[in-house]
């Protein structure tokens, strides 16, 4: 196994972000028969977003299981399964629809390991889409990482690329605790460079996509693509922008994130999110907290505004964070007029 760091040596080929998923589960349940995957059309149909296609045919309706629409339910045998000695991959056709289960989610999953004393522990994956996808309104469009975050016994992972998801994945399925993983309908065909080797990327550890010097940008998820086109526009500009994808959201990589501002002395955090109690909120509170002095302007954040994803294309665009908003950010801890 290649360890994470070790990218530039590796043999690549470009797939899609659905690919890079599907690899990494049917690489995981290869290698140990406890994995199994359970969720609505992951069998039959191979998955709502076509990340099982063909699993059903390796690995047999034991491994690969088709649910009804009862994320409660088949949440809580996935928390079963776990506590009795097998691997289970949750996956909810959204995290919207994970509000149903989170009962389980939270207090049985996060908590296991803690309320047996350490006696059992948990080792799920729950992975869906997060975020909105186009013209789903209110109800299909919502974030959840700063939830699932807040709470004590959970990992949170939201990859940006196909690369990162395939590492951060298979790391998931191994680790001993329950793990949220995050993706993006809107992100599923994306592609990029995945190598052939086996590798792994460990969870909790952020990576500086873009070297800057005079302005940080932090961000992770989908809203990375806003962060780089932001840093690709401002180049024109003469504006060097590092951008820090933070690749998982609990635990957070503070001291990827303090040195890069130790740097550049100004920070712009983008998230989709709503703005109050986000990770946004918690970037600039460590920031503040803990590089005060190195500062040169106050942190600033882009954020989805506060209100429920509306349905109209227009008003999604004046609701989600984007380039133009994201520009007019950094110039203002840059001060300079938009």
């Amino acid at each position: 196994m290649l360890p994470f760091d070790r990218k530039q040596d590796l043999e690549m080929r470009t797939i899609q972000f659905r690919e890079a998923l599907r690899e990494a589960m049917s690489e995981e349940m290869r290698r140990d028969e406890r994995v199994f995957l359970m969720g609505e059309e992951v069998a039959e149909y191979n998955g709502a977003y076509k990340v099982s296609q063909g699993m059903l045919d390796e690995f047999g309706a034991k491994r690969v299981i088709d649910t009804p629409i009862a994320e409660l339910g088949f949440a809580g045998i996935g928390v079963g399964a776990a506590a009795n000695g097998l691997k289970p991959i949750i996956e909810f056709m959204t995290f919207n629809f994970s509000l149903v289960a989170i009962d389980q989610v939270i207090n049985s999953a996060a908590k296991m390991m803690s309320m047996s004393g350490g006696q059992y522990s948990c080792p799920i994956v729950f992975r869906g889409p997060t975020g909105n996808a186009g013209m789903l309104s209110s109800q299909h469009s919502q974030n959840f990482e700063n939830w699932y975050a807040n709470c004590p016994g959970l990992k949170v992972v939201v990859p940006s690329n196909p690369y990162d998801a395939k590492g951060l994945l298979k790391a998931s399925i191994r680790d001993e605790d329950p793990v949220i993983f995050m993706e993006s309908e809107l992100m599923y065909g994306d592609k990029g460079e995945v190598p052939e080797e086996e590798y792994l990327i460990p969870i909790g550890v952020a990576d500086v996509k873009r070297e800057g010097e005079d302005v940080t940008i932090v961000s992770f998820g989908k809203m990375m693509k806003v962060a780089l086109a932001a840093a690709e526009e401002l180049a024109k500009e003469n504006i060097s922008v590092e951008v820090v994808d933070l690749r998982t959201v609990r635990p957070i990589d503070f001291e990827t994130v303090l040195k890069s501002v130790k740097k550049t002395n100004r920070v712009v955090v983008v998230e989709e999110a709503w703005p109050l109690a986000s990770i946004s909120s918690e970037i600039a509170y460590n920031v503040q907290r803990n590089a005060f002095d190195y500062l040169d302007a106050p942190v600033v954040r882009v954020t989805c505004m506060d209100v429920p994803l509306p349905y109209a294309p227009t008003l999604i665009e004046a609701s989600l964070p984007n380039v133009a908003r994201t520009v007019k950010a950094i110039k203002e801890v840059m001060y300079q007029k938009a």
